[in-house]
């Protein structure tokens, strides 16, 4: 009796904690959103409110027309599409080589993918500019594809090794019994069982490729190749900031990345999880 009065102790002290973690994380973005609603007047209130009193969007209109959201949020498209299917492709072999053909060494590359991952990106940011700037890539979407695929690249490696190391070897001793190569045995009987590491590997590819800041405000000077980030930090000028214009660009680059995790968090759950389990 005790240990059950422990168990659901624990089971509601989690609980308390995770509506915590859920509170902690939603009330940013339910201020963001109701703020992208509310005139200029009502956000320029001294006692700001839950609710707006009079909804409005031209908060949404300003950021697309007057500031030019609308070609920010193309580049980014381009960039953070073309960045993913990149790593994907590349991700998705040399995981495969890795956690299936048995490489020599794997286990050292491993672990120098890993200190890739998390090496600053800020570290190595001068020397990707002078090396851009001599390749002719400045103000590109080339400038900013290629490192983004370069910094993305190990921990997508990661997830997609650490996937299908847990995937059953029956499928593919049958394929090559029957005469399949490597590739069309990856292409075939793999990677259709691969798919929850697939999408967990491009929704945070994406994702890191879309909010990325640093190397899009550095590499990209001009307004045509800005991306969202960039674009809207330099909304505004000396003498005004839109804060109306700036939470209704906002909200509109967040709904992407909320819809896209939302609709493959089951997949991406999966993917993380069998990752850890079996990596």
């Amino acid at each position: 009796m005790t240990f059950r009065r422990r168990r659901h102790r624990v089971f509601n002290l989690v609980n308390l904690g995770a509506l915590i973690m859920v509170a902690v994380t939603a009330l940013p973005l339910y201020w963001l959103a109701v703020n992208s609603f509310k005139t200029p007047a009502e956000l320029g209130a001294s006692t700001p409110t839950a609710v707006p009193h009079e909804v409005t969007f031209g908060n949404y209109a300003q950021a697309w027309v007057d500031n030019g959201f609308g070609r920010y949020l193309l580049n980014s498209v381009v960039v953070s599409v073309s960045a993913t299917v990149i790593v994907l492709v590349l991700a998705t072999f040399a995981g495969y080589a890795l956690g299936r053909l048995g490489v020599r060494g794997s286990g050292p590359i491993m672990i120098g993918l890993l200190m890739i991952s998390v090496f600053p990106s800020i570290a190595v940011l001068a020397p990707l500019y002078l090396l851009e700037r001599q390749l002719g890539l400045l103000n590109s979407y080339q400038g900013l594809v290629l490192p983004y695929v370069a910094f993305h690249l190990p921990f997508a490696i990661w997830i997609m090794r650490g996937y299908l190391v847990g995937l059953p070897p029956e499928l593919e001793e049958a394929a090559r019994v029957d005469g399949a190569g490597t590739t069309r045995t990856l292409v075939s009987i793999v990677l259709p069982q691969a798919l929850p590491g697939l999408f967990t590997a491009g929704v945070f590819t994406f994702t890191a490729s879309w909010t990325e800041f640093l190397m899009a405000l550095t590499f990209n000077s001009e307004d045509a190749f800005r991306t969202v980030p960039v674009g809207i930090a330099l909304f505004g000028t000396q003498y005004e900031v839109p804060f109306g214009a700036i939470f209704g660009a906002a909200m509109m680059a967040t709904v992407p990345i909320a819809i896209l995790v939302l609709a493959f968090r089951r997949t991406v759950v999966s993917g993380l999880s069998s990752g850890a389990v079996k990596g």
